[in-house]
C-alpha cells in the first residue's frame, strides 16, 4: 500500500503537464480558427488581394532563327537519280565579305554526265544549223523561180493581148475585152507581181560562240518569223476570167458584166474560186470596116474589098470593050477572032469578080471569126496560165516557208537546249553570295517522292530542288513561339515582348512581334491533332554576336497592361455552379463570394467585382485537399511584374 502511494506521487506531476499542454493546445488551436488559418477556417494557402498595375502576357517558348537567310538548292535537272557532291566547305564555316569578292566556291556538284549531254547536243546543234542553211537557200532559190515564172506568165499574156489587139485593131479589142474584164485581172496580176515575189530576206548572220565554251556550227539568224508570214498573207489573188472565150456552136450568150467579177482574196488559203462558164462571142457584129479599128482583119477586109472593086471595075469595062467589039464586028470593021478575045477577057473579069467576092465573104464568115477568136483564147488562156504561175507560187513559197519555219523552230530548241545544259552546268559549281554561317540542310526535307534523303556531305547524292547549304544571316534574329488557340486572340502584330535565352538567362533581350500565322501549325497536327497551335514570329531588337540559330529562348508578349485594377492569383478563382467563385478567408467559416473576372495572365486574373483591395482568399476551395496552411497573407507579396514601357 505505500509503494502504491509512492509511485501515484511520482506519476502526478506528469499528468498535470499533460493537460496543461492539452489546454494550450486548445487556446492555439481556437486562435487559428478566429484568424482563419485552420482547416475548419478553409486552410490552406492565401492571397492577399491587391490593386495595382497588370501586365496581361502571353508567355511560350521557342527557338531562335535568322530573320534572312539564303538557301543554297540544287538546281540543276538532275533527275531521279541525283547528283553528287564533290567538294563542300565544313558546317559552321563563317562567310565573309572577302568570300564574296573572290567567288569562293562553296559547294562543288559532280558535272560528269551534264558534260556528256552538252557534247551530244552541240552535234545535234550543229546538224540544225545545217538543215536551217539549206532551207534558207532553197527558200531564196524558190523565191527567184517564182519571180521567174510570173514574169515569163505575164509577157506571154501581154503579148497575146498584143496579138489580140493587132488583129483586131485597138479599139475594137478593147472592146471586147472590156465586156470580159480581161485586162482588169492581167492589169492586177501586173500590179499584185511585186507582192506575189517577196523579197529576198537579210543575208543569215552567223553567232559567235561565247568565250570559254566548244564552238558550234554557224547558225542562221532569220527575219522575223511574221514578216516571212507576211509575204505569202499579202498575196492578191488573181480571180479566173469572169468571161472565157470558148468557141462553141450555139447561140451567141450576152457577156458577164466585170462588176460580177468576185473580188480577189487576199488569203491563199480561201482562194477556191472556180473558172467562169464559157461565153460566145458574136464577132460577126464586127465583120466590117466601119465596125474594125486598125488593124489586120481591117487591112486585109480592106485589101478583099479593094480587089473587089477593081474586079468590078474591069469588069464593067470588059464589057464596055465587049459592047465596042460587038458593033464593030457587025459593021465589019474587026474580025470575029477580035470579037472572042474581048469576048474571053470579059469572062475573065467575070470570075475575078466571082472569086472576090467569095474571098471577100470566106473571110467574113469563117476566117475573121476564126482568128479572132483563136487570139482572143490565147489571151484567155495566157490570163488563166499567169494566175495559174501565180498560185503555183504560192503554194511552192508556203512549203519553202514551212521547211524554213520547221528548220527555224528546231534549230531554236536546239540551241534553247544547249543553252540550259550550259546553264545546268554553271549552277554545279556555287559560289559565296551572301556573308553568314554555313549550316548543313537536314535530310528528310526533300520531297517525299525521293523518300529518305542521305545527310549533307562529300560523296552525298541531292536531288533537284533539296536544300545543301543556308547560311542565316546573323545579324538580324528572330523567335519562332507556338501560340495556343486560346491565346492567339490577344497576340497581334507590332506588340513589344520579352526575350529571355536559356543559355543566357541573366541577358534579357526585348523585340516585336512580326508575323502571326493565320492557320494552324500544319506540322503539329500531325503530331498532336486535338491541339492547335499557331506559329508567331518575334523580331529580337539589335544585334548580338552571342545568339545562334537553334538556341531555346523564352517570350513574353505584352497583351495589355493594366493600370489600376484589383488581381488575385489564377488559381484561387473557382467554378461553382456555373459561376466564378472566390473563398474569401474571415470568421469560422470561408465565404464563398461570386466574382467578375477580366483579363488574366499565367500568374493572376483581374477581378472586376465581388472582391476588394486587401481581402483574403484562399488558393484551394476548402475540402480540395490537404496541405501545409501558410499563412501567405503573412508574408511580403512579390511585385507584380513591371510592364515594358516601364523597362529601359
Amino acid at each position: 500500500m505505500p509503494k502504491l502511494r509512492e509511485i501515484w506521487a511520482a506519476i502526478r506531476p506528469r499528468r498535470r503537464v499533460r493537460v496543461a499542454i492539452a489546454a494550450g493546445g486548445v487556446v492555439i488551436l481556437l486562435f487559428l480558427v478566429f484568424r482563419g488559418g485552420g482547416k475548419g477556417a478553409g486552410g490552406g494557402l492565401r492571397f492577399t488581394a491587391r490593386r495595382g498595375p497588370l501586365d496581361i502576357q502571353v508567355v511560350e517558348g521557342g527557338s531562335l532563327q535568322a530573320l534572312e537567310f539564303q538557301e543554297i538548292k540544287c538546281e540543276a535537272r538532275v533527275g531521279y537519280q541525283g547528283i553528287k557532291i564533290l567538294k563542300i566547305v565544313e558546317e559552321g564555316y563563317q562567310v565573309t565579305d572577302e568570300d564574296i569578292r573572290t567567288n569562293k566556291v562553296l559547294v562543288e556538284l559532280d558535272s560528269s554526265e551534264l558534260q556528256k549531254q552538252i557534247t551530244q547536243q552541240e552535234i545535234q546543234c550543229q546538224s540544225a544549223a545545217a538543215s536551217l542553211i539549206d532551207a534558207q537557200q532553197a527558200y531564196e532559190i524558190q523565191l527567184n523561180q517564182n519571180t521567174s515564172d510570173i514574169r515569163a506568165a505575164e509577157q506571154k499574156a501581154r503579148f497575146a493581148r498584143m496579138d489580140f489587139g493587132k488583129y483586131l485593131g485597138e479599139e475594137t479589142a478593147d472592146k471586147v475585152v472590156d465586156q470580159l474584164g480581161l485586162d482588169q485581172l492581167l492589169a492586177a496580176a501586173e500590179t499584185n507581181r511585186a507582192l506575189a515575189t517577196p523579197p529576198t530576206p537579210d543575208p543569215p548572220k552567223a553567232v559567235n560562240p561565247q568565250p570559254g565554251t566548244t564552238p558550234v556550227a554557224t547558225q542562221t539568224l532569220l527575219p522575223d518569223t511574221n514578216k516571212l508570214t507576211g509575204h505569202v498573207t499579202v498575196w492578191v489573188t488573181v480571180p479566173p476570167p469572169a468571161n472565157e472565150v470558148q468557141p462553141t456552136n450555139g447561140t451567141s450568150t450576152a457577156p458577164q458584166s466585170p462588176a460580177a467579177t468576185p473580188p480577189a482574196s487576199p488569203d491563199p488559203a480561201a482562194d477556191t474560186a472556180t473558172p467562169a462558164p464559157a461565153v460566145l462571142v458574136d464577132f460577126s457584129k464586127y465583120a466590117s470596116l466601119d465596125k474594125l479599128s486598125d488593124g489586120e482583119a481591117m487591112q486585109k477586109l480592106r485589101k478583099l474589098q479593094d480587089d473587089k472593086q477593081t474586079t468590078e471595075k474591069e469588069l464593067r469595062q470588059a464589057e464596055t470593050k465587049l459592047e465596042g467589039t460587038r458593033r464593030l464586028l457587025e459593021k465589019g470593021f474587026l474580025t470575029k477572032t477580035d470579037f472572042q478575045q474581048d469576048d474571053i477577057g470579059f469572062d475573065n473579069s467575070k470570075l475575078k469578080l466571082q472569086s472576090a467576092e467569095t474571098a471577100e465573104r470566106l473571110f467574113l464568115k469563117y476566117e475573121f471569126p476564126k482568128t479572132a477568136e483563136e487570139t482572143l483564147s490565147k489571151y484567155s488562156e495566157a490570163v488563166r496560165e499567169l494566175d495559174r504561175a501565180r498560185k503555183a507560187a504560192i503554194s511552192k513559197m508556203a512549203q519553202a516557208e514551212a521547211k524554213l519555219k520547221s528548220a527555224q523552230g528546231q534549230n531554236n530548241i536546239q540551241s534553247r537546249q544547249l543553252k540550259e545544259f550550259k546553264e545546268q552546268l554553271a549552277k554545279c559549281v556555287i559560289t559565296a553570295q551572301k556573308p553568314g554561317l554555313v549550316v548543313y540542310g537536314g535530310a528528310g526535307q526533300g520531297m517525299i517522292f525521293y523518300g529518305d534523303q542521305e545527310r549533307i556531305r562529300e560523296g552525298a547524292t541531292v536531288r533537284e530542288r533539296q536544300s545543301i547549304i543556308t547560311i542565316p544571316d546573323m545579324t538580324k534574329m528572330s523567335v519562332k513561339v507556338k501560340i495556343h488557340e486560346t491565346y492567339i486572340k490577344k497576340v497581334q502584330k507590332g506588340q513589344k515582348a520579352r526575350i529571355t535565352v536559356d543559355a543566357f538567362a541573366d541577358k534579357v533581350l526585348t523585340g516585336e512581334v512580326a508575323k502571326v500565322g493565320v492557320l494552324p501549325d500544319s506540322q503539329n497536327m500531325w503530331a498532336n491533332p486535338d491541339m492547335k497551335v499557331y506559329l508567331t514570329t518575334v523580331n529580337i531588337d539589335g544585334t548580338h554576336d552571342w545568339l545562334k540559330p537553334g538556341m531555346s529562348a523564352k517570350v513574353e508578349i505584352l497583351a495589355h497592361h493594366l493600370t489600376n485594377v484589383v488581381y488575385v492569383p489564377v488559381q484561387s478563382v473557382a467554378l461553382a455552379g456555373g459561376k466564378q467563385v472566390c473563398y474569401v478567408a474571415g470568421g469560422l467559416k470561408p465565404d464563398r463570394r461570386e466574382v467578375q473576372i477580366g483579363e488574366a495572365n499565367d500568374e493572376f486574373v483581374e477581378i472586376k467585382s465581388g472582391l476588394k483591395e486587401g481581402e483574403v482568399v484562399l488558393l484551394r476551395p476548402p475540402g480540395a485537399g490537404s496541405g501545409l496552411a501558410v499563412a501567405q497573407s503573412e508574408k511580403p507579396a512579390a511585385a507584380p511584374a513591371v510592364p515594358l514601357a516601364a523597362k529601359p
